[in-house]
């Protein structure tokens, strides 16, 4: 489910809206390449008017690295289109795993990496060992977690029992 103050908004001749839009869906999060930031919902605003665009952007986890790469690959990609970006993070309302959409949660699990579930399962499997978070490769739910943390703090790392494949599950946060 997408949470509405996820979707982008603001002023300025929507055909142009649409182009920023298309723009910002060729910018990936650099640690999970297959996501566009609006496959992850970060993007929370844009604005346009002539060449000037305002983007308002929210961070998936506070003090998370990439979000300087982030900012600045929107800025690169607008910048070649001919646009002057200004962007601007915005913390309130956090981000919610939510706002991940559901093209981005079959492209998160394709890639290899299990998408969030909802907040009680999610703290079962991290901190009860129960068997709720299915294997990328196999589909089997007899996994087992090896570490809260995986290959970013926004992630913890699983194991499956069957196919005996390690993987990485983003982490729910609400």
């Amino acid at each position: 489910m997408v949470n509405q103050a996820s979707q982008p908004f603001g002023m300025g001749d929507p055909a142009e809206k649409e182009k920023v839009k298309a723009i910002l869906s060729t910018v990936c999060d650099p640690e999970i390449p297959v996501l566009s930031v609006e496959d992850l919902g970060v993007i929370r605003g844009i604005e346009v008017s002539g060449n000037q665009v305002s983007i308002q952007l929210t961070p998936t986890y506070s003090g998370c690295p990439a979000m300087d790469t982030i900012s600045d690959d929107i800025k690169s990609a607008l910048k070649s289109a001919g646009y002057e970006p200004k962007i601007e993070m915005v913390l309130s309302p956090a981000w919610s795993t939510d706002w991940i959409s559901q093209d981005g949660r079959k492209k998160m699990e394709a890639y290899g990496i299990a998408p969030p579930l909802e907040p009680l399962p999610d703290k079962l499997a991290l901190l009860h060992d129960q068997k709720v978070v299915k294997c990328t490769r196999c589909g089997s739910k007899n996994t087992r977690l090896i570490s809260q943390f995986g290959s970013t703090a926004c992630k913890a790392l699983f194991q499956c029992d069957d196919c005996h494949e390690p993987f990485d599950y983003f982490k729910c946060l609400k």
